[in-house]
């Protein structure tokens, strides 16, 4: 693992992590694509994984590997211990007061589809109202468009302005007796918005609303405490946090998961069942029906303690120095636009570049070894706000280099080159 340094050993590096060590970590980032080394700039999508993580599920299929909460054999005893740490991990790095206050889930999509169901069965029916943002990804719109429908509720968003920023003055005017949750991102994967989740939070709890953050970008991009910030639902996926896919976490608060019922039946989550009647395990095993991805959450808890190693405050300033580095670069070539430029940002560049359309100018960067995210970054509604087809979009984690940034601004300007 790297280690916390006070010299810079490149130009550009930061003064407080060792880019060159934490380079060698990540495997792929050895790769060369079309002759050229490889620049991973699609971190927004998933970000990749240090060789520990990889380590650990080697390890695991090689030595531990059996079910867990199941057998009475030593391998199910080990497997088990495994997982029940990873959630000990998680508690520790989320600041949850318990573990039974953390639920794995396969992802932030299959989180807030949990809540949506769970929460909206017990304490959503017709005629109440659901408040989301304008600026959310489809995964935290459609689950609730889904409840709305089956319960005969109403959806309602909070627009943002042209920066980007949400206009959380209006948010109190949005709120009514009727209104059951609001569901907001962290971090928008579009804009790069780092949204004042904790100002939000405090309004809704003052109407008696509880408030689920979708932080599917916010988990990679500093701390986070879901008891300073007082949140009733934290989601996110590991995969964005340098973890394995197909394992994610939601945190909830207990007094709001004890009310909940089940969304899903099977395995983990029955205590007995008869013909007559099925009761149900505690908490948080009430929700983990059927076999859990095991050696995705002890895969996830190493990829945190490596992100913990690095220096989570130290990971966001460095990134916070690219995106600003980036940015300026970006902006000095004519006919680029930026979409989303919030005061507060995490870093995530969206942009346009005259005409040309977001798709051509991905698949010419791809050719020079430069991998970016391009169309509407399943976000319909953000781009339908600015009235576009989408952005090209570079996203940054700390493994990357300014170096790397050069590249880019040099092949956007050879894409503007190439269409006169």
């Amino acid at each position: 693992m790297p280690k916390v340094k006070t010299s810079s050993t490149i130009n550009h590096q930061p003064s407080t992590i060792n880019l060159n060590e934490i380079r060698k970590d990540f495997p792929i980032l050895q790769r060369e694509i079309y002759g050229k080394p490889l620049v991973y700039f699609d971190n927004g999508a998933t970000t990749q994984k240090p060789k520990v993580v990889l380590n650990t599920i080697e390890k695991f299929y090689n030595s531990i590997n059996a079910n867990i909460h199941r057998g009475v054999h030593k391998l199910s005893a080990e497997s088990t211990e495994e997982y029940e740490q990873a959630r000990e991990v998680i508690r520790e790095f989320l600041n949850a007061e318990k573990t039974s206050e953390i639920i794995f889930t396969s992802g932030t999509t299959a989180s807030i589809n949990l809540v949506a169901f769970s929460f909206g069965e017990v304490f959503v029916k017709s005629g109440d109202e659901v408040i989301v943002t304008e600026m959310e990804h489809h995964s935290n719109i459609v689950p609730w468009q889904l409840l709305c429908e089956r319960k005969g509720a109403n959806l309602k968003a909070l627009p943002f302005d042209e920066n980007g920023e949400l206009k959380v003055d209006m948010l109190e005017s949005l709120i009514t007796p009727k209104t059951r949750i609001l569901s907001v991102t962290h971090v928008s994967n579009t804009l790069g918005t780092v949204n004042p989740i904790k100002q939000i939070i405090e309004i809704a709890h003052r109407h008696n609303v509880p408030v689920l953050i979708d932080g599917a970008q916010g988990v990679k991009h500093g701390i986070i405490d879901v008891q300073d910030l007082d949140a009733d639902f934290y989601a996110f996926s590991g995969h964005k946090i340098y973890g394995p896919t197909g394992i994610g976490v939601l945190y909830g608060k207990e007094k709001w998961l004890n009310q909940m019922v089940p969304w899903q039946g099977g395995g983990d989550m029955i205590a007995t069942v008869s013909f007559a009647k099925t009761t149900f395990n505690e908490l948080p095993f009430k929700f983990e029906a059927g076999t859990a991805n095991y050696i995705g959450a002890a895969g996830l808890a190493t990829a945190i303690n490596y992100y913990k190693s690095v220096g989570i405050e130290q990971a966001t300033s460095y990134e916070t120095e690219l995106l600003n580095y980036a940015t300026k670069k970006l902006l000095e070539i004519d006919g680029l636009r930026i979409i989303g430029t919030a005061k507060d940002k995490a870093s995530i560049i969206s942009f346009i570049l005259n005409d040309i359309h977001p798709y051509d100018t991905g698949m010419i960067l791809d050719k020079m070894g430069i991998a970016v995210r391009t169309g509407n970054h399943c976000t319909q509604p953000v781009i339908d706000h600015f009235g576009i087809d989408g952005t090209v979009r570079a996203s940054l984690a700390f493994y990357n280099t300014f170096e790397e940034v050069d590249r880019l601004v040099e092949g956007v300007a050879k894409v503007k080159e190439m269409f006169g």
